[in-house]
Order: structure tokens, then C-alpha cells, then sequence
């Protein structure tokens, strides 16, 4: 296991005070609130010690960026009218949903099943089997009836569907072609997700959520135009170096070319969790371009990004009907053939 360098330096680290502890039991709390006591429960609440993330906030310019895409993506969903269907049968479709277009308006835009007798053409029971943040592009799932949806759902909560990205990031190149990175996941007391050490998975969070764990293995396929793409394949995860996230990521520092490295990397998600791709693209020190949130550059080459990088590549499952097991792959995206096309 490879464990990153603190930010801090150690002697920093262990003259800072932590915080006390003062968090009343289940009894007496229930006998102060009774007894009229909420402004003691409140102090607890306060002075309470939560994990701390190992990841930094959303940057102050993310809140007008994030905005403004916001009102874009709504103008776009509320126009999108005709779905890419990678996929369909008569319990499930596989479509590709474009970059800056909210989940939901796939739903709509989705073609009518007409009934064979001719009747007027009906909607079907759709559900969103899985979900894609708005400016993350590739595939999605929808069922047609309840049941399938229940046994689908099922299969993405369990971790039992293959799924790989691809992501355009700028930052420091890693030194590694492959790696598996393992961290706990949560939100912290201002409601941002964050990255946080695995020794905190299990412990709770402010609002009463706790840290879940997550954990990625990423390939590269490309630096600054050298490398060679290669379609995704079944990775032994025992035989790849693996990093246990305990503490703040590495302090990086170097010369602006190589801070400013273009890397095209592949993601293998083993858990599901929000914005874990991203999350941990920022801890490595490469964050995805265009995603303010966690550190991705807004302008790259005199152009604003309208959104990050991010696609979802491909889906392997075992049908929810037939038992048979399905692969899905989703034609890459324009940046993503763009910088495939400069490899060499």
C-alpha cells in the first residue's frame, strides 16, 4: 500500500489541538431536550468532532460557473427531444446522453412504443436505472416495467455492473500507468462532497449521513499526445499498486509545463458513489478540465469549458430479464477523438 504525503508537515500536524469531544448520550439527551434544554443540545451538536475531508472546498469562482451551467443545461433539457438509442428491447434501452442535459430529459425524449394493434402510441413504465451528473456525457439505462427496474437497480447498488470512463484531465502526469485508489467518500458540514481517509469510513458526518468507502482503478492512455489508446479490458486489481487515502493529498509542486500536462485516463468505478470519479481526479493530482468543483481549469487554450470531461465509456450487466450478460459501448466524444487523433 502506498500512503501520499500530508500537506503539513508532521511536527505542524501534532501541535494542532483537536477539538473536544462533548457529545451527550442518547438518555440525556432525550432528558435535556425535555427538560427544555435545546440550547445545550445545540452546543453539543457544535462542539462535536467530525472526521475532517482530505480534499479541499469548491473554489469561491465555482458558485457563478456552476450557475450559469445550470441555467444553460435547463434551456438545453427542456428542448431535447430525440434520445441516441444505443440499445432496445422490449423490457430495457440503452441510450447516450449528451453532455449539458439533465437526466430526466431522456425520459421524454424517448421514442413512443406504438401497440401492434394499431392503437395510439403509448409511454411505457420508464425508470432511470442509473444516473449521470448533467455535464458528464455517455451511457444510460432505462427500464420499461417496475420489475426490471427493481432487479437493475439492484445490480448498480450492488456493485454488480462493469462500468469504465474516460476523462481529459490537466495537472501533474502520474508516474504510474496503473493504479487503484481506495478512500472514504462523504459530505462535509457545508454540504460539499469530499474526500476522506478510509480509517474514517463508518463515522458520522454533520446532518447524520456517515463516510461511505469508494474505491477506483484508473489507466493512462495518453500524456500530452504521447501513448496509445486501447479499448478497456479486465484489470487484475491485486496486481496493481493501490493507494489507501489516511491523509491530505501530496503538496505538488513543479514547473508550469508540467503542472499543465493534458492526461486522458480510463476509469474503472468499483462502488457508485457522487462525483467519485471527479473526487478522486483532484486528489491525484489531475483534476478533470473543466470541472470548477474540484479544481479543473474554467478557460483551457483561450477557450471557456462548458462543461468537464467526462464520459461514460461503456456498461457490462447481466440482463435483468434474460440472464444473459450484456456489453454497451458508447462512441467517444469529440475532445476525447481530438486528443486520440494527436497520439503518437
Amino acid at each position: 500500500m502506498t500512503r501520499l504525503p500530508l500537506l503539513l508537515p508532521l511536527s505542524a500536524r501534532a501541535a494542532a489541538p483537536r477539538p473536544a469531544t462533548h457529545t451527550l448520550p442518547p438518555a440525556r439527551r432525550l432528558a435535556a431536550a425535555a427538560a427544555g434544554g435545546e440550547e445545550a443540545l445545540k452546543m453539543s451538536e457544535e462542539t462535536r468532532e467530525y472526521p475532517c475531508p482530505v480534499s479541499p472546498p469548491y473554489p469561491a469562482a465555482s458558485k457563478d460557473v456552476e450557475l450559469r451551467r445550470a441555467l444553460t443545461a435547463s434551456a438545453r433539457s427542456g428542448a431535447y427531444s430525440s434520445a441516441a438509442v444505443v440499445f432496445e428491447d422490449e423490457w430495457l434501452d440503452v441510450v447516450d446522453k449528451p453532455s449539458g442535459v439533465y437526466c430526466d430529459a431522456l425520459l421524454s425524449a424517448l421514442p413512443c412504443s406504438a401497440a401492434a394493434s394499431g392503437e395510439a402510441a403509448t409511454k411505457p413504465n420508464l425508470h432511470l436505472a442509473n444516473r449521470l451528473d448533467r455535464d458528464t456525457s455517455g451511457l444510460m439505462v432505462i427500464t420499461k416495467q417496475n420489475k426490471v427496474a427493481g432487479k437493475l437497480v439492484k445490480a448498480f447498488t450492488e456493485h454488480k455492473v462493469q462500468k469504465t470512463y474516460i476523462a481529459l484531465c490537466i495537472g501533474y502526469p502520474p508516474t504510474w500507468e496503473k493504479i487503484k485508489i481506495c478512500s472514504g467518500h462523504g459530505r462535509s458540514k457545508h454540504g460539499a462532497w469530499r474526500v476522506y481517509a478510509m480509517s474514517d469510513v463508518g463515522r458520522t458526518l454533520p446532518g447524520g449521513s456517515v463516510v461511505r468507502d469508494m474505491s477506483t482503478t484508473f489507466e493512462v492512455l495518453g500524456i500530452n499526445s504521447k501513448g496509445q489508446f486501447r479499448e478497456p479490458s479486465t484489470l487484475d486489481t491485486d496486481e496493481i499498486e493501490s493507494i489507501t487515502v489516511q491523509e491530505k493529498s501530496a503538496d505538488l509542486t513543479s514547473n508550469n509545463n508540467v503542472e499543465n500536462s493534458m492526461i486522458l485516463v480510463r476509469a474503472y468505478p468499483q462502488s457508485g458513489r457522487t462525483h467519485q470519479i471527479r473526487l478522486h481526479c483532484q486528489y491525484l493530482g489531475f483534476p478533470i478540465r473543466g470541472d470548477v468543483k474540484y479544481g479543473g481549469v474554467i478557460e483551457w487554450k483561450g477557450v471557456d469549458c462548458d462543461g468537464h470531461a467526462l464520459h461514460a465509456e461503456s456498461l457490462s450487466f447481466e440482463h435483468p430479464v434474460t440472464g444473459l450478460p450484456v456489453t454497451f459501448r458508447s462512441p467517444l466524444p469529440s475532445w476525447a477523438n481530438e486528443f486520440i487523433s494527436t497520439m503518437r
